[in-house]
């Protein structure tokens, strides 16, 4: 018999709240909470707010992250480590592409407001 390849399973679409509970996250990414928290200690990009007992919420970016993670790890077959620099290094270039599309905003703005100083 020949064993048929699984197809990674569909997540629910994220809600449109600002923050989550790591319950909520486990279902939204279809992770165990205590495999969550050990990726809070592996993954740096993971930080949720702690408040009241220590709990955790989650926000929209960090639900993305997860999935991103759960991705690199369970369907690419990266290690910790591997999925550590893979997403180091796609959080630089994304760093790098919002700086320039930061300072092309500026300069357009510049060039308007030099245009009404000269009027």
């Amino acid at each position: 018999m020949s064993e048929a390849k699984q197809l990674p399973k569909e997540l629910p679409p994220i809600p449109g709240k600002r923050y989550f509970t790591i319950g909520e996250v486990s279902l939204l990414c279809d992770v165990k909470p205590h495999v969550l928290r050990y990726w809070e200690q592996e993954f740096q990009q993971l930080n949720p707010t702690k408040r009241r007992g220590n709990r955790r919420y989650y926000q929209r970016q960090d639900v993305l992250i997860i999935r991103q993670i759960r991705s690199l790890l369970y369907e690419q077959g990266f290690t910790i480590g591997g999925a550590r620099q893979k997403l180091s290094s796609t959080e630089a270039k994304q760093d790098q592409s919002q700086s320039n599309q930061m300072v092309k905003q500026l300069l357009v703005e510049l060039e308007e407001l030099l245009k009404v100083l000269k009027s």
